[in-house]
């Protein structure tokens, strides 16, 4: 299969992922990565499912469910964002459960997304934008061979402070 790996799968959002994108989205620590200010009610992630099978074409994204293959447990998402069919790019983002971080998965994840974007979708390249406090992303990206291309100086306003942000460009 064109989406897998010996340890997970990735797949299109299923009604039945409505708990766990709850549960997810509405997850705080997320909130600085996905720029998020709210949290999500059910009713808008119900209308996001009937939606997401939308082409990429039409949508400008496409999210994909990381998951385990044993027991398929849904583990985190994967996402294409920004999508640009005339130049042939867009942005990626990842985020994965706490309880799964630090075990390979997120890196599986990206290089399956990448292959598809690069074998199916016909892709030139990708790019990511990375809080220069989140030491496992930058890591993250540059193992897997993301280029930086810049610092946004006191891009995002946190509690704490302004964040830089570190962007990244990888041509596939």
């Amino acid at each position: 299969m064109l989406l897998q790996t010996d340890r997970l799968f990735l797949r299109a959002p299923e009604p039945t992922d409505l708990d766990f994108l709850y549960l997810f989205e509405n997850d705080t620590a997320l909130w600085p990565v996905s720029l998020s200010l709210a949290p999500f009610s059910k009713e808008v992630l119900r209308q996001y499912l009937e939606n997401a099978s939308l082409d990429i074409y039409a949508a400008r994204q496409l999210r994909l469910m990381v998951c385990l293959q044993q027991g398929q447990t849904v583990i985190g998402t994967v996402d294409l964002f920004d999508f640009e069919p005339l130049h042939r790019r867009a942005g990626v983002g990842i985020a994965v459960m706490q309880e799964y971080r630090g075990k390979g998965y997120a890196r599986e994840a990206l290089q399956l997304l990448e292959f598809y974007a690069a074998q199916v979708l016909q892709l030139h390249q990708l790019s990511c934008s990375v809080t220069a406090n989140n030491g496992a992303s930058l890591a993250l990206f540059r193992q897997l061979n993301y280029t930086q291309v810049g610092v946004r100086q006191d891009w995002l306003k946190t509690p704490t402070g302004w964040q830089d942000v570190v962007e990244f460009q990888k041509i596939l």
